[in-house]
């Protein structure tokens, strides 16, 4: 006979809403807002578990050593996470995007390529015990408790959590030059109240010049740019890509664009997830 369903099942999670002041306000505590992929994860008495994204998507076919992980969780538990792959020092978001589609050996072969850890910055339920109801400032402990008891190691990672404005300060200055995109901050007197949005983030921008170098889609309808910058040879050097172009984005780019020479430095290469498919 089939297994009966969980008497439980992972939430929908809360949501942070953005904020233009990197300002740590009182009451609250900050935590580095990580370049992955949303991951709730958890464990059920019968031995079952879960790794689901923002949207509900499962995770776990994609990210076996993520799955192997959660399966050191105790029974009846349930944490909010943040799924990265690191490469040279830096968080490398291409590299997740290349393993969201894949199954089976494929992803084995990537888990070894391209390993993914689990950062936790919260705990939603613990041996049974349901903590949305309870406080951050509560949470969170218990989350620093659930590693040290369980001796939680790599592919899971503590995220870093500070109720000092210096020291949040301190990381957004620090940290982006890995990859950290901003900072999150979280009431510690919240609950946690699966869809809301109660927690805020501030992500850091930059500003430099770069060149279009190329584009995924085509040169009358481009989804993405890629985006380079010359060295101090004079080499033009992939440096990143844009979101997903929304139409009045790809019309406009579209009207700057033309096809690149056979001598352009990027013809016959590939970036992120996608090949290149036209250079401008």
């Amino acid at each position: 006979m089939p297994s009966p369903p969980p008497a439980w099942s992972l939430p929908e999670p809360m949501r942070a809403m953005p904020v233009n002041d990197p300002t740590l306000p009182a009451g609250w505590a900050a935590q580095p807002k990580w370049d992955g992929y949303r991951a709730l994860a958890g464990r059920w008495t019968d031995g079952r578990v879960a790794v689901q994204s923002r949207h509900g998507s499962d995770l776990a076919r994609a990210f076996p050593e993520i799955e192997a992980a959660v399966r050191r969780l105790p029974d009846d538990t349930a944490v909010d996470c943040e799924l990265i792959v690191w490469e040279a020092g830096r968080l490398a978001f291409e590299h997740l995007q290349q393993r969201m589609h894949r199954s089976g050996s494929g992803a084995a072969r990537a888990a070894t390529e391209w390993p993914a850890h689990l950062v936790a910055f919260d705990l939603l339920r613990v041996h049974g015990r349901d903590l949305t109801g309870r406080p951050f400032s509560d949470r969170y402990p218990a989350l620093q408790a659930l590693f040290l008891e369980e001796g939680l190691s790599a592919p899971w990672s503590l995220c870093p959590t500070t109720t000092d404005p210096k020291q949040a300060a301190a990381w957004l200055a620090d940290y982006t030059a890995v990859g950290i995109e901003g900072l999150v901050f979280r009431p510690l007197a919240g609950r946690y109240v699966p869809g809301g949005r109660g927690w805020t983030k501030y992500k850091a921008r930059h500003t430099v010049e770069a060149i279009v170098g190329a584009v995924t889609g085509s040169l009358r309808a481009p989804t993405t740019a890629l985006l380079g910058r010359c060295d101090e040879s004079g080499r033009l050097r992939y440096t990143g890509r844009t979101t997903t172009l929304n139409t009045a984005g790809r019309h406009a780019l579209a009207d700057q664009l033309h096809a690149g020479d056979t001598d352009h430095p990027w013809t016959g290469r590939s970036f992120s997830a996608f090949p290149i498919g036209s250079v401008c």
